[in-house]
């Protein structure tokens, strides 16, 4: 348990370094940082959302759709990666798969909200 702190500790910390490369706009320093910090903790969904960015930013939209898929297989319930799915298929001109993941992302967003509301209830009634 101390190890997978210590390991998201030290993701968070290049993960910052990456999001002041981006804010920076300098984008092949952002996107190393970003892998750098998915090596040290591939659980970091942050730092994949961050350096699926910088891809599309940087124009590699085969890369950043390479790695948005592998989020959405580690990650099925992430509705940002759905949602980043469905913008980079828009991208690449491919729109019934954007268009299919955007319903993904959505049924998604509704599943996560119902279960907050049944939560929030269950909370009221005890």
């Amino acid at each position: 348990m101390v190890m997978e702190i210590e390991k998201r500790q030290a993701a968070e910390q290049i993960y910052y370094s990456a999001v002041d490369a981006l804010a920076d706009s300098d984008l092949p320093a952002a996107i190393e940082q970003f892998r750098a910090a998915i090596d040290t903790d591939d659980s970091f969904t942050d730092a994949w959302h961050g350096l699926i960015r910088a891809l599309q930013d940087s124009g590699d939209l085969d890369t950043a759709l390479s790695m948005a898929l592998r989020l959405a297989q580690l990650h099925p319930d992430d509705v940002l990666a759905h949602t980043r799915l469905s913008i980079l298929y828009q991208l690449q001109g491919k729109i019934p798969e954007a268009e299919a993941e955007s319903a993904r992302a959505r049924i998604l967003g509704w599943k996560h909200e119902l279960k907050h509301t049944q939560n929030a209830v269950a909370g009221d009634l005890r």
